[in-house]
């Protein structure tokens, strides 16, 4: 059946200008808002049912019963409040408050408004949730956007904003007037989302939980987030590092990963800087072979996707420079040479320390701790060190 849809009434008016009782039009509506719908049917409901045009209505049953009047007014009424929230989207809402409630500082006597306690309770819903629409109604008022609430009178109309910015002053939340809340909605504006999506995150921990734990693009986001926190945050990097150093798995992937990095770091400095470090600790200027080698694993490392695992191609690249490094040093004879002296007095430092660090000055009885091992150990090294000595002496030269 064809039904002709009359221009549309006024707006629905506050409790309190009518029974005093929420009509049943605000109470379906009294709603908190999402985000609106404004697509394809953004603008169109209320212009096609305000011009009369004619809206097929099936009727819930098989056969083609005809809808009754009373039906037909309901439906029209609800094409009515779904038209002007798609265009206005929550300041439909909002507008009930502002024309309705007192603003602060006004008497019960010295307006027909009431307050947000009692508009709340005709509605069936919390003060706070009227107070954040009135919130966000203030706020527009200020930058001009609607009328303050002093010159509106109940059942008053006015044009409203469009709704695509009403999610600019609106706050569903009363964590966001905290501090924690006003940095996670600074951080959200910052990222281009709507703060009331980071707020709903940040106040469900197990649903974000569950998220990074099912879905892999959400585990990935996380942890980029994370790593760009860190970087700000010494007691999360603190917490971090310690739940590393508890988990072995976690340390077994660090060190391989810190493994890799220091492969490739060494790569990187001979083609950085042309020079390299040889096994015995000096550095020499890289041959150019040398250094167009590792040039060209360096680049095949760049060109790696990111996370793509280096560990393979790090060990290719290290173990490939390092054998050119050593070739290098056997076929320049004097290179070799300073190399075995550099390895020697390398050894001779380290023992040298180590021997400086074997002493008995804070032990005051050495028959608690002396073994017959320790003895005969010392006397080999004593030895050794004597057979070095006189080595040395020989190839010293004579004065």
């Amino acid at each position: 059946m064809t039904v002709e849809i009359a221009q549309p009434a006024p707006a629905v008016q506050s409790a309190d200008e009518t029974t005093g009782e929420a009509s049943s039009a605000d109470e379906a509506f009294w709603e908190e808002p999402g985000a609106s719908d404004h697509g394809d049917a953004a603008g169109s409901g209320l212009d096609i049912v305000a011009q009369g045009t004619s809206s097929e209505v099936v009727a819930p049953s098989a056969s083609s019963e005809v809808v009754a009047p009373s039906a037909s007014n309901d439906i029209a009424q609800d094409a009515r409040d779904f038209g002007a929230y798609v265009r206005a989207g929550g300041w439909s809402f909002a507008l009930k408050v502002a024309r309705s409630v007192r603003p602060g500082g006004e008497a019960a006597g010295e307006t027909p408004k009431i307050s947000a306690k009692d508009f709340a309770e005709l509605a069936g819903c919390s003060p706070e949730r009227v107070m954040r629409y009135y919130k966000a109604w203030d706020k527009a008022a200020d930058d001009g956007l609607v009328p303050y609430f002093e010159a509106l009178a109940p059942g008053q109309d006015v044009e409203l904003p469009d709704s695509d910015v009403w999610h600019s002053y609106y706050v569903s939340r009363s964590s966001a007037s905290s501090d924690r809340g006003t940095a996670i909605a600074a951080a959200a504006e910052a990222e281009g989302i709507r703060p009331t999506k980071a707020l709903e995150v940040a106040e469900n921990p197990t649903a974000l939980r569950a998220a990074i734990l099912a879905d892999p693009s959400t585990a990935q986001a996380a942890r980029a987030a994370l790593l760009d926190r860190v970087k700000e945050d010494p007691a999360l990097q603190t917490e971090l590092a310690r739940d590393i150093a508890r988990t072995d798995d976690l340390k077994k992937a660090v060190a391989t990963e810190t493994q890799a990095a220091s492969r490739i770091g060494y790569v990187r400095q001979i083609v950085e800087n042309g020079q390299v470090k040889t096994p015995a600790g000096q550095t020499i200027d890289a041959p150019a072979e040398l250094r167009a080698e590792a040039e060209r694993h360096l680049s095949l490392i760049d060109e790696l996707d990111e996370g793509e695992d280096t560990g393979e191609w790090a060990t290719d690249a290290y173990d490939t420079v390092k054998d050119l490094v050593a070739q290098t040093v056997q076929a320049n004879p004097e290179l070799r040479l300073q190399e075995r002296r550099t390895k020697f007095y390398s050894s001779l430092q380290k023992a040298t320390k180590v021997f400086e660090e074997l002493t008995f000055d804070d032990v005051d009885d050495l028959d608690t701790i002396y073994e017959d091992d320790m003895l005969q150990r010392l006397e080999e090294l004593q030895e050794a060190v004597g057979m070095c000595i006189t080595a040395l002496r020989k190839a010293a030269p004579t004065s």
